[in-house]
């Protein structure tokens, strides 16, 4: 992994809060906490899960170094006690939630934690910065893959996002379907297809655009994709066509009314011979952009700035409350948030897709205490990742990466075709809460 410890990955009051719970008693009281969105974004018909694979990683490497140590000691964010505990800190819980790539809904137990309220408390914010972050970014491709159809989606946005944020955001987006990324650490630490070829300023740095497409050509081969845009577009097409011959491999182009320069430039390619180069769109595109270019003979599309921003939804919006904990008798009570606008359910929860006979989702059934009852086409949605601090690390790195891919693929062919469409709407499902009592 990148980094050593994941452990100051947090905000400064929840180490305060396990200090006060310390010297309370009340720190190592049994208690399950349950990371859920209370709306999808404005419009938007369904989420999808991402980022639990990299909470994982984090978990594992969520230890207090010396040097983190005397850093909390020094600046007095903790006292000694606090510090003595967090000298040995271990998750030793369990996590269970929704299977990366899946698709989840409004109040969707997303993720639960089940430890003493110490462990649970200092995850808080590394699990939601992670999910909030990953969940924005796989939605947003999710939506964007649903656009484009059979044609390939490439993430290219790193330049347009923070380095860390940049390899969780290539991740998220090939779980939602994107063909591969630019990125090349996270094609070297997810095992992610990278692609890439030159950018204008490689053509600018040759005398002429034949001297850098001779160039790229000799060095990559006739099947390269070349950018076409830096100058003239029919200039630069038959130039590409006359240095690479009919074995070109595609042309990017990257500027100007991409649908109509897409199809004269189709034509220009078959007249010239060269039927089976493919023709690459990139240039802010979001999902919107993706529909439009539909009706282009277009062969794939390059996303960047509207993919890792969330496509105007950087954040899930999703928080991680505490829905029950053990009383001073030893028995788990239900607790819940009753703040005006911001309430939540409490109970410990577990959630069942309804499926009818076509295996189509009908509802999203979440039981408070106990499974809801289902029939023999119904879906249970939770998956156990650690198990007494026990990490189930299929569901991370590569591996998780490629099991996330197929729980996403999974999932949207179970959703009605509602979900692919890009108006405004509710949820694609409703969500039903079905108590014990």
């Amino acid at each position: 992994m990148w980094q050593q410890s994941t452990s100051l990955f947090t905000d400064h009051y929840e180490l305060t809060m396990l200090q006060a719970s310390l010297h309370s008693g009340a720190a190592h009281r049994p208690s399950v906490f349950e990371a859920f969105a209370r709306r999808l974004p404005e419009g938007r018909r369904y989420g999808v899960v991402a980022g639990t694979g990299r909470i994982l990683e984090g978990i594992k490497d969520f230890r207090f170094t010396d040097e983190q140590l005397r850093f909390l000691s020094d600046t007095k964010v903790v006292d000694a006690t606090t510090v003595k505990y967090l000298e040995n800190f271990s998750f030793g819980g369990n996590v269970h939630g929704y299977a990366e790539g899946e698709i989840y809904f409004p109040n969707s137990p997303v993720l639960s934690v089940e430890s003493t309220f110490a462990e649970a408390c200092v995850l808080e914010t590394f699990i939601l910065s992670a999910l909030n972050h990953d969940s924005a970014i796989a939605s947003a491709a999710s939506r964007m893959i649903a656009s484009a159809g059979e044609r390939p989606c490439i993430e290219m946005g790193s330049r347009r996002t923070q380095e860390h944020s940049a390899v969780a955001a290539a991740r998220a987006a090939v779980i939602a379907g994107f063909h591969a990324t630019s990125n090349l650490e996270a094609g070297h630490r997810y095992g992610i297809k990278t692609v890439g070829t030159a950018a204008h300023s490689f053509t600018l740095l040759h005398d002429s655009e034949r001297a850098a497409f001779q160039a790229q050509v000799a060095s990559l081969g006739a099947d390269t994709t070349l950018l076409v845009d830096t100058y003239d577009v029919e200039a630069g097409v038959r130039t590409a066509v006359e240095v690479a011959g009919p074995e070109l491999g595609a042309v990017r182009l990257d500027s100007g009314d991409l649908v109509e320069q897409a199809r004269w430039v189709r034509t220009l390619l078959d007249d010239l011979g060269n039927e089976n180069t493919r023709i690459m769109v990139t240039s802010d595109l979001d999902e919107y952009a993706i529909a439009a270019l539909q009706s282009a003979p277009v062969d794939a599309y390059g996303v960047g700035t509207s993919l890792v921003t969330g496509s105007g939804y950087p954040t899930a919006s999703m928080v991680y409350k505490l829905v029950s904990r053990q009383n001073d008798n030893g028995e788990f009570v239900d607790v819940a948030k009753a703040a005006t606008n911001k309430t939540s359910v409490g109970g410990r929860k577990y959630a069942v897709r309804r499926l009818n006979e076509r295996g189509r989702a009908t509802d999203e059934l979440i039981g408070i205490g106990e499974i809801p009852p289902t029939d023999a086409n119904d879906r249970a949605l939770l998956t156990q990742f650690v198990s007494a601090g026990e990490i189930d690390f299929s569901y991370a790195g590569a591996e998780g990466v490629r099991r996330a891919v197929a729980r996403h693929n999974d999932s949207i062919q179970e959703m009605p075709g509602s979900s692919r469409r890009l108006q405004r709407g509710e949820p694609v499902i409703p969500t039903h809460f079905i108590d014990e009592n």
